[in-house]
């Protein structure tokens, strides 16, 4: 019982935070057409998750795919799709290579995160375990998984790694693991790893199997192209809302994003400066895709209402 309380007080407190620290609320989406490239991301408006492309010099026009994911992400030629797979309900990663379906990975639970490395060879993903929940920091359960297309290697969860916390070996039971993100050598990665309450930013190797790690307060990490920053998501107090927050690796200096309070979302660079991300503006029902420049310098601006799970194309 004590849990339920705590699970609704978290939710209450997360809501009325949202709203009075102001959500991303930012012009219609003509606003964002300085920008350039495509963008894939699910749609959410008519309840059938589709895939859609736009193009950001013209995010007016949209084009469907016949694709209807829960999470998608692209990259090198890759493609997933966490997807409804049959009754009960249950999920899988659908993995495509230039088009054609080469993989499908079932999933133990509610897809939640999804990323492909930037050669296409690692895919990742994260689900929540059917019936819990993530209202309060470390009270709930994940699978964080992978796949190594070249080797056809699945490795279901990253919680038999070895892991160092804050210098000591971390063996507690309740490990979880998740936003993986993997470097250029399909080897390094990043991911969030909670524990006792506690969230931490980690550092790991996919050949060894070890996780260190870096900080605390820091989730669902996202790698830029160049490997020298981390977008995460970072709580405002100890039960508020998330906004996004940008690591120097090699300073070690973090900025907050303005604008982005309310984000739940594994963030998405498009490029080494611009990062996409899903929150719910205020007074809106769903999600809704949001651009932000990573220096900070201005607010996160509305790109695509009623959509989640930004990919670059």
């Amino acid at each position: 019982m004590t849990a339920i309380v705590l699970v609704v007080v978290a939710g209450a407190v997360y809501v009325t935070a949202a709203v009075l620290d102001g959500r991303p609320v930012a012009p219609a989406p003509a606003a964002a057409a300085s920008a350039e490239g495509d963008l894939m991301y699910v749609e959410l408006a008519d309840g059938r998750s589709r895939v859609e492309r736009l193009d950001l010099a013209d995010p007016a026009v949209r084009t469907a795919t016949d694709q209807s994911c829960q999470r998608f992400y692209r990259a090198g030629g890759t493609a997933v799709c966490l997807e409804l797979e049959g009754p009960g309900p249950t999920y899988a990663a659908e993995v495509s290579r230039d088009g054609a379906v080469v993989r499908s990975v079932p999933l133990p639970g509610i897809p939640s995160r999804a990323k492909v490395s930037a050669s296409g060879r690692i895919v990742s993903w994260t689900s929540f375990v059917t019936g819990d929940s993530y209202a309060v920091p470390g009270g709930f359960s994940t699978r964080t998984g992978y796949l190594d297309v070249t080797t056809g290697e699945v490795v279901e969860s990253l919680e038999g790694f070895v892991a160092d916390v804050e210098g000591k070996r971390w063996e507690a039971q309740d490990v979880n693991y998740w936003g993986l993100t993997v470097g250029a050598d399909d080897r390094t990665f990043y991911a969030t790893l909670a524990s006792g309450g506690y969230t931490w930013l980690v550092k790991g190797d996919l050949v060894d199997r070890r996780v260190e790690s870096l900080r605390r307060d820091a989730e669902c990490p996202s790698l830029s192209p160049d490997g020298t920053k981390i977008a995460y998501k970072k709580r405002i107090g100890r039960l508020g809302p998330w906004d996004l927050a940008v690591l120097d690796l090699a300073t070690g200096v973090e900025r907050r994003l303005p604008g982005t309070a309310g984000v739940d979302d594994q963030a998405t660079w498009l490029d080494d400066e611009r990062i996409a991300f899903a929150a719910v503006p205020r007074d809106a029902q769903r999600a809704a895709v949001h651009l932000v420049d990573a220096d900070g310098a201005t607010p996160a601006t509305l790109l695509v209402p009623d959509a989640t799970s930004p990919s670059p194309a």
